[in-house]
């Protein structure tokens, strides 16, 4: 498990851009063409919020855990984008691909004979609630490390069994607290909660997170269509 951190106040990214004044701000594009045309869009539609919070954002401080005794098992929200989607878990594979050297089709066996992290951190949901969770799962970072990401990867995409999608910046997915979580509370993950799998990560707002995670795809450049709610005027970084 990892360790647990005295609370103590901090200076949060939110609360910078809160101040100045640049929370929320994105560049949003309709359209993808060619190749060429997606690497020109890709430094083009890089989000302005991205250049600035990834000047204080540091990819391997630990964020603060709670105990045992913190945890509020009745305060997830369960949110659908669309309904549940109906997954066999038996025939379930996560696909890692993109600009990797190793691309991945692993089973949930696989992925659970991987090191085990648990945390307990606050999952907080841009709507204005929160709730405190354990979590238990693989972290992201070693699954792209089995792919071999080649040197210019600089994002994560997600695709999820009910048509969500999204898209992290690939420091944020390196976090040692970003998992891909199979449990929930010591149980295994809910269904209604992205069984099999799904992201968790005290680093990230909760339209972040993506349930029911299917296929991770890793690229040097940011496309069009960053996120289901980011397309809509949502902000990309969404750190915490």
């Amino acid at each position: 498990m990892s360790l647990i951190y005295p609370h103590q106040p901090q200076f949060t990214r939110r609360r910078f851009f809160q101040i100045s004044g640049l929370s929320g701000v994105s560049i949003l594009l309709g359209s993808c063409g060619t190749p060429a045309f997606e690497d020109i869009v890709g430094t083009l539609s890089q989000p302005i919020n991205q250049k600035v919070e990834a000047l204080i954002f540091n990819p391997q401080n630990p964020v603060p855990e709670f105990a045992l005794n913190e945890i509020q098992p009745e305060a997830l929200i369960i949110n659908s984008f669309r309904n549940t989607p109906i997954i066999d878990q038996e025939n379930y594979r996560l696909i890692v691909d993109g600009e990797v050297n190793n691309p991945l089709s692993l089973t949930m066996a696989e992925i659970q004979a991987l090191p085990l992290t648990s945390m307990i951190i606050r999952h907080v949901c841009v709507e204005g609630w929160a709730a405190i969770v354990q979590w238990g799962g693989v972290r992201l970072q070693e699954i792209i490390a089995l792919a071999q990401p080649k040197t210019n990867v600089q994002y994560a995409y997600f695709k999820s069994a009910d048509g969500y999608y999204e898209s992290w910046d690939i420091a944020s997915a390196l976090h040692p607290q970003t998992l891909l979580a199979y449990q929930k509370n010591r149980e295994p993950l809910p269904v209604d909660n992205g069984a099999p799998l799904r992201l968790a990560s005290p680093i990230k707002l909760g339209y972040k997170q993506s349930k029911w995670v299917t296929k991770i795809t890793l690229t040097s450049y940011l496309s069009p269509f960053q996120g289901y709610w980011e397309d809509q005027g949502y902000e990309w970084f969404a750190g915490l």
